[in-house]
């Protein structure tokens, strides 16, 4: 079987007060407000999008077989 990993990513804290560049990744991943949850393939850019948001965001590795 073959696993896919995706992530679950979280938003532990309001974009509020952050700057403009922090505030857009989190409206391109998904995340509307602080408590919402996205599953996104793992991949890259979504782990460099991630890494730039690492103070407001908390991630969990899921892996899924196919």
């Amino acid at each position: 079987m073959i696993c896919v990993a995706k992530l679950r990513i979280k938003q532990t804290v309001s974009g509020i007060g952050h700057l403009k560049p922090h505030k857009r990744v989190l409206q391109a991943l998904g995340l509307k407000h602080p408590g919402s949850v996205v599953e996104r393939s793992d991949s890259a850019s979504i782990r460099g999008m991630v890494k730039k948001v690492k103070h407001l965001v908390s991630v969990e590795i899921i892996e899924e077989e196919k």
